[in-house]
């Protein structure tokens, strides 16, 4: 098994490039990155399918999301990374690498992609891209995908990616725009020592 080789606090937050686009870090410092977040969280079909626990409605709530996301790839337990067109750095979403138990060598991902740039395969990309270098380059052993129920298309994401489906999770995800009721969601997951899927 490949040892997990830095996941420090003071570890890099790496840059990742294949498939024609360019993972980095989101910055909150910077103005575009603060309203590429804002519009993607505040996306309709976003809010479709997840309710983020503090909702981001404004530049200021988009920074603070932001920031706390820093604070988390500072302290190794997540990643979070702005999704680009490699060609000429345009946002086309977000993909991240989340609750990230070491001892366990398992994380959770999770991705939106702008309305702009649906329907180019940007989340497959990005998915197969983050999840390689997830399974390898930061040693973990099994990678974990939900989704709630219904949501057909980032099922067929998840599977054309290699996270095979393992069943229903009930009752474990926000319903939409609530705090204070649940939907059942659909539970995919890859292992390392799974084949590496076709590509996109």
């Amino acid at each position: 098994m490949a040892p997990i080789r830095d996941h420090s606090p003071t570890g890099p937050h790496p840059e990742l490039n294949g498939h024609g686009l360019r993972l980095r870090p989101w910055d909150a410092g910077s103005g575009s990155d603060v309203d590429a977040w804002l519009r993607g969280m505040r996306d309709s079909e976003f809010r479709r399918w997840n309710t983020p626990l503090r909702p981001v409605t404004d530049r200021r709530s988009a920074r603070e999301s932001l920031l706390a996301r820093e604070q988390s790839a500072t302290e190794g337990t997540s990643l979070s990374f702005r999704v680009a067109d490699a060609r000429n750095d345009t946002a086309l979403g977000h993909i991240g690498v989340n609750e990230i138990r070491y001892h366990l060598r398992v994380a959770r991902v999770g991705y939106w992609v702008l309305p702009e740039a649906r329907g180019q395969g940007v989340a497959t990309r990005a998915l197969l891209l983050a999840a390689r270098w997830a399974l390898t380059e930061l040693g973990l052993h099994r990678l974990e995908l939900d989704h709630a129920v219904g949501h057909e298309v980032s099922c067929r994401i998840a599977e054309r990616c290699g996270f095979a489906y393992e069943g229903t999770l009930r009752g474990a995800i926000f319903q939409e725009d609530r705090h204070d009721a649940f939907r059942d969601a659909h539970l995919h997951a890859r292992l390392a020592t799974d084949p590496d899927p076709a590509g996109p």
